[in-house]
């Protein structure tokens, strides 16, 4: 055979991969740099927990981060070196650092421009204040497995503690547990394991911020080890399935929290603490955080907002069927859920935003609405504030004018107001982190 031929054979095919790789390569790039450029036009560049920061000179451009992160989106390959491309998206899962060959990601809390709040802990996940602890998202630690794992241990230490405090009668508890997400729940059945008096209070309602989650969402964690239950193996799990899960365990182990119970005060008395909440006082000997970053949701604040049809977040809107529907909100999350909304049959949407346009929104989201908005399924309220909630309908200012519409639920999607000055007033040290581990 020929020298022509054996290039024909063999350099002509490998020559045809190689420029397929690279137009590959090229359009990948392409495609994280579209991405990137849609979340600098919408303002989303600030991350809401631990991130990666990547040092161009180690990177290789291999990817091994980008298909390492369960999110998928939010790392990219950008002229041959990764790149956050949506920082919003990430939730510190740090699979990427650990792929990474060659050590070229650090994670860290807080940007250059934005800082994080982060609680100052002890290894016992103890704050500054003696006999209040904090574990699982509000130390900074939002992955599923962290979570349980910081619950689980930090309930020895709690135990450790109360067990020294001692006294105060047997009607004082030995720990009140705040938060019934993953941690909340790993603490709570340590709590049972350990014999410890103890109540579990949640302000919403089991799984914390999985809860929250979009119908449908896959969640991907780690195997974990939970107190009575023992080493359980999620991989990647429905929200659906893995709340399913939460309520197995409730049932299984006997375990009661009480939901819809919002903590308001948490103030020391001598040895012991005097936690007040939205349903009546408790006496305990420690006090166990385990509640999420997002804290309680931004209210309007106008009269009616207490009524049971007004919600913070959309779970379900297959439930909203038929309905008289108003969105209050311009981020993604509201133009997300009118749009979910609008494609219910027979659901009526009007959503209210006090601006002008929708400036922090990813343009996905805005050429969704617009186009939902052009075929008459959503009614669009711009640069305009709501006035009032009644049983039947609300009233809105827009135009110069009162407008009274019907209306049978209302979500609020203007965000939470993060637990920093919840946490000054039990005089626990924040940190405020820039940039840094």
């Amino acid at each position: 055979m020929s020298l022509n031929t054996l290039l024909l054979v063999y350099a002509l095919p490998l020559l045809a991969l190689w420029a397929l790789w690279v137009g590959t390569g090229k359009w990948r790039s392409r495609r994280a740099q579209a991405i990137l450029d849609e979340n600098i036009e919408a303002g989303l560049m600030e991350p809401n927990t631990l991130h990666p920061i990547i040092d161009p000179a180690r990177c290789l451009g291999c990817a091994a981060c980008a298909r390492a992160c369960p999110e998928k989106t939010v790392l990219g390959i950008i002229d041959g070196k990764a790149a956050l491309i949506e920082p919003t998206m990430c939730v510190g899962h740090g699979a990427c650092a650990t792929a990474c060959p060659t050590n070229a990601i650090t994670l860290v809390f807080g940007s250059e421009t934005r800082g994080v709040d982060i609680p100052l802990l002890s290894p016992e996940f103890e704050t500054s204040v003696p006999g209040i602890f904090i574990a699982g998202e509000l130390g900074g630690m939002g992955l599923i497995k962290n979570a349980i794992e910081q619950g689980r241990q930090a309930i020895e230490h709690v135990a450790r503690h109360a067990r020294r405090v001692g006294g105060g009668g047997a009607e004082v508890l030995d720990v009140v547990i705040v938060g019934c997400g993953p941690a909340g729940i790993a603490a709570s059945l340590g709590a049972i394991e350990r014999k410890l008096s103890f109540v579990t209070i949640d302000q919403a309602t089991l799984g914390g911020t999985v809860a929250h989650f979009p119908r449908g969402k896959l969640v991907m964690t780690a195997p974990a080890t939970l107190p009575l239950v023992g080493k359980v193996k999620f991989g990647e799990i429905s929200k659906e399935k893995l709340l399913a899960f939460w309520e197995d365990v409730l049932a299984r182990t006997g375990l009661q929290p009480h939901f819809e119970e919002q903590v308001t005060a948490v103030q020391r008395s001598g040895d012991l603490f005097e936690i007040t909440s939205s349903r009546g006082r408790y006496r305990a000997r420690a006090v166990l955080l385990a509640i999420g970053r997002r804290g309680t949701p931004r209210t309007l604040d106008v009269p009616g907002e207490e009524l049971q049809k007004v919600v913070y977040r959309l779970i379900d809107p297959e439930q909203y069927a038929g309905r008289n529907v108003l969105v209050v909100g311009g981020g993604d999350s509201a133009l997300e859920a009118a749009v979910r909304l609008a494609e219910q049959p027979g659901t009526n949407v009007t959503l209210s935003y006090r601006s002008a346009s929708y400036a922090r929104a990813r343009a996905r989201n805005r050429e969704s609405m617009a186009a939902f908005v052009a075929s008459g399924r959503v009614e669009e309220l711009l640069q305009s504030r709501i006035v009032t909630i009644e049983p039947q309908a609300v009233t809105i200012a827009h135009g110069g004018e009162l407008r009274k519409i019907a209306n049978d639920d209302v979500i609020i999607c203007a965000g939470g107001v993060l637990p920093t000055q919840f946490l000054h007033e039990m005089g626990i040290n924040v940190e405020t982190k820039f940039g840094v581990v």
